[in-house]
């Protein structure tokens, strides 16, 4: 079998970074203006990516041995590297959270479960097709973050912006990886396109009902003003706009695959600004001289 990846020139880097030390004094509401849903929106996105990370590591581990392109191999070992240490940060960012009152840690449980009942009951393929659509999630989310200064405001905190930064750039070094391992073992375009199909409305129904729920436990919800002001403000979001669910449906074309969006001027412009020489987050990473 000839080449397997979309990019043979393409490198994915294990970065060795911990957040922990700097997210001791993030407050409950970090978002800017102390925002409310913007709050629970991230941290219920924070709670389902470590047991979410730890599923996609599987089921693209799961056909490493039939992977035969040597430059695909090490984009998987890139993958899996990178994936790992998303799901470690994470855990210690929900830590932070659950110490805030957030309920991050019941979140997690749940995500873990459903997703031990999904491999249950589903193919090792469904569960590779189901990876290759979240990572296009992922990836989107990454670039409107990496893309969109407004965006990044939203977040209000730096600590917790720093995570989501550093999350964003790595989705977008390795959002083709899953998807050019399901095309190298056979998966058909079929499932793929349907899968997602299937994955969008819920991923979107189920984290609309995590941060309802999140939201509803928070007394700050219930002090005059407070929430219609962040729904008023939730509604003029970047996050919620027809570009970014274009962007999601774009993934059903016949044609698709992860790099028809060229994102490698912007991953080069933040692998410089977070790990370079000066880089902002350089000094988290283990060593504090490690390169990126």
């Amino acid at each position: 079998m000839g080449t397997q990846t979309s990019n043979p020139n393409h490198t994915i880097p294990t970065r060795r970074v911990s957040f922990e030390e700097s997210l001791r004094d993030v407050p409950k509401h970090f978002a800017a203006g102390e925002d409310l849903i913007l709050s629970h929106l991230a941290v219920c996105m924070s709670a389902v990516f470590p047991d979410g990370e730890d599923f996609f590591v599987r089921s693209v581990r799961h056909y490493r041995d039939r992977i035969t392109d040597p430059v695909l191999k090490r984009q998987v070992a890139g993958f899996i590297g990178q994936e790992s240490v998303h799901g470690r940060e994470h855990r210690a960012l929900n830590d932070r959270f659950q110490a805030l009152g957030y309920h991050t840690k019941h979140l997690e449980r749940m995500t873990k479960r459903s997703l031990a009942l999904r491999e249950r009951i589903a193919t090792p393929m469904s569960n590779l097709a189901s990876t290759a659509a979240l990572e296009h999630f992922t990836a989107t989310l990454a670039e409107l973050l990496l893309g969109n200064e407004a965006v990044r405001a939203e977040f209000g905190d730096d600590a917790v912006r720093n995570v989501f930064l550093w999350h964003a750039l790595e989705e977008s070094e390795h959002k083709a990886v899953a998807f050019d391992v399901y095309r190298a073992v056979g998966g058909s375009e079929r499932t793929r396109v349907w899968t997602m199909k299937g994955v969008r409305i819920a991923f979107v129904v189920s984290m609309a009902v995590m941060v309802l729920v999140s939201v509803l436990r928070d007394s700050a919800t219930y002090r005059r003003g407070n929430l219609r002001r962040s729904i008023k403000r939730v509604r003029q979001s970047p996050l919620l706009t027809r570009e970014v669910w274009n962007q999601l449906k774009d993934y059903d074309r016949p044609d698709f695959h992860p790099d028809d969006r060229d994102t490698r001027t912007m991953e080069a412009e933040w692998r410089e600004r977070l790990f370079g020489a000066d880089g902002e987050l350089s000094g988290l990473l283990a060593g504090s001289g490690a390169a990126a």
